[in-house]
């Protein structure tokens, strides 16, 4: 703003007559022109990267949330692998070619039939059969009776409302009719809270509703009180925190299982909790998430902390050894260097930075492929080869093998790509950001290529802490750290139970049912969703 005065003040006051402090004058003007046009420069990149963060905003708020491109701008790489990946997935599934082999583009895709999927054979029929009245079946030609030659079936869903029952346990009495003593009684299952209303079945209900399915307790008590039952919030919400504190002993075997993994990928998510010690209602506290386990036994784990520190990984993670999958989060670092742990990075966060940048230009008509364009045709080569192991149901031995030959090399050319990007391309802005992120995070990035066991990305903790975010939307808050702790149980056994193929209610009625009469530490395992008897499940 002084230089702007000075220069609107020239006309106000007489020029010298005098030739050096004429020079003077001149010099000190393209000084100040100078400064005006670095500082017009500045705000025209200021306004362009608010500009774009606008259009990023705008994208997330109504735009797609696919992160797909226009396939043609593959064009900047001649290579029909490159093609393959990233094209747009068609509508009709086709067979994809084995592991290691290249695709021929003679290579004619086959189409599976489309149609109606036939209704699943366990599902019980109830057949209406539906005849012609007598009247009717006479010949139209010569009168003569008709007789069946066959018939035609269609099948209907049909759907039996949530019906509530009250169950009466009569607990009969007996007593010796002479001496009037030792009055024996026959006992009742022990319930999972003491003087519990709800049975096994209906707490199992309560549950999955709210943290499987996003139905928050009040509007699960209105819909009890359509049947007739009036189940206050408070009544349904003290239920499901007794529940979540019982489960404890499984949570803990749990969490021992997944440590002695030694594969561990976590994320963070926000909850608020109302009332915390020390801390307004408004605060912002934090769900932990942690996936690990084996082929054979997943585990999903929540923890709640009023904390994003790093502290928080370094108290869940104590005693892991093993590879840890993150995001670029900084919370995370300091867990990460420790000795025994291999930190992996996500190159779903690197590539979403990299689409965050094409969002940010809005739409363009025409536009040409650029620098982020080139970055996502490499990522999308990556997730090729991902895709092409995943649906070929790859051992970690071939995923190894072939990430080595086929990703190794294009890795090392998006490296060289990534280092001369980066210094022609401004920091302070939002494609300078997506190369700083690459290239901040590339030691840790590659880090998928020691071993067949770990994924490209961070995608499975963040697909389980999906229904979280979701549910969150529906009930938005704790009341209590009681509450969220609870919460942080109960979320873990049922994505626990997804990720292990159960189906949630079916393993939490299950579970409520036997876990009063568990005993020993053998007692709580048989329990753990990997090793419950599916068979049982199917048993009300």
């Amino acid at each position: 703003m002084q230089a702007m005065d000075t220069c609107s003040d020239i006309s106000s006051f007489d020029l010298p007559t005098d030739a050096s402090a004429l020079r003077e004058l001149v010099i000190s003007l393209r000084a100040q022109e100078q400064f005006l046009l670095a500082e017009k420069k500045q705000l025209e990149r200021h306004a362009e990267f608010l500009q774009g963060q606008l259009n990023i905003l705008m994208a997330r708020r109504f735009g797609r949330s696919s992160e797909k491109h226009d396939p043609r701008q593959l064009g900047l790489f001649d290579e029909a692998e490159t093609i393959q990946a990233t094209a747009p997935v068609d509508t009709e599934e086709q067979d994809a070619p084995p592991v290691g082999q290249e695709v021929s583009p003679s290579r004619k895709p086959v189409r599976k039939k489309r149609g109606r999927r036939p209704l699943p054979d366990w599902l019980p029929r109830v057949e209406i059969i539906h005849e012609l009245p007598e009247s009717e079946r006479k010949c139209d030609l010569d009168d003569e009776l008709l007789c069946e030659i066959g018939r035609e079936v269609s099948e209907q869903l049909d759907i039996i409302p949530a019906k509530v029952r009250v169950i009466r346990h009569v607990q009969i009495k007996y007593g010796c009719p002479h001496c009037h003593q030792g009055v024996k009684q026959a006992s009742q299952p022990r319930r999972l809270i003491p003087k519990m209303l709800a049975t096994a079945a209906l707490l199992a209900h309560v549950v999955v509703s709210k943290y499987a399915d996003g139905i928050p307790l009040y509007r699960q008590s209105g819909i009890l009180v359509r049947a007739g039952i009036d189940l206050p919030r408070n009544t349904l919400a003290n239920m499901a925190i007794k529940a979540g504190q019982a489960v404890q002993p499984l949570i803990n075997l749990m969490r021992d299982f997944i440590l002695d993994t030694g594969l561990i990928q976590m994320d963070e998510t926000t909850i608020q909790v109302l009332h915390e010690s020390a801390r307004p209602a408004t605060s912002k506290s934090y769900m932990w998430v942690q996936c690990g386990g084996t082929t054979e036994a997943r585990v999903v784990l929540f923890d709640y902390h009023a904390s994003r520190g790093g502290a928080v990984p370094k108290e869940l993670l104590s005693g892991f050894k093993g590879y840890l999958q993150t995001d670029g989060y900084d919370g995370y670092l300091a867990v990460g260097a420790d000795p025994g742990i291999v930190h992996v990075g996500c190159f779903a966060h690197a590539r979403r930075k990299f689409d965050e940048v094409i969002k940010s230009l809005g739409k363009i008509k025409d536009r040409k492929p650029g620098k982020a364009d080139e970055a996502l045709a490499f990522i999308g080569q990556l997730y090729g080869i991902e895709k092409e192991l995943r649906e070929a149901n790859a051992d970690p031995t071939t995923r190894h093998e072939v990430r080595k030959t086929r990703a190794g090399p294009i890795l090392d050319a998006l490296k060289s790509w990534a280092d001369q990007a980066i210094l022609t391309v401004p920091p302070k802005t939002i494609l300078g950001g997506a190369l700083g992120y690459l290239v901040t995070q590339w030691p840790r990035l590659i880090r998928y290529l020691d071993d067949g066991r770990l994924e490209i990305d961070n995608n499975r903790v963040e697909n389980a802490i999906r229904p979280f975010v979701v549910g969150r939307k529906g009930w938005l808050f704790s009341n209590s750290v009681r509450g969220a702790k609870a919460s942080a149980n109960l979320y873990s056994l049922i994505e626990t139970a997804k990720a292990n193929g159960l189906e949630p209610f079916a393993y939490l009625r299950h579970l409520f049912t036997k876990l009063p009469t568990a005993e020993t530490v053998d007692d709580f395992e048989s329990l753990l969703p990997w090793k419950v008897d599916q068979t049982a499940l199917s048993t009300p």
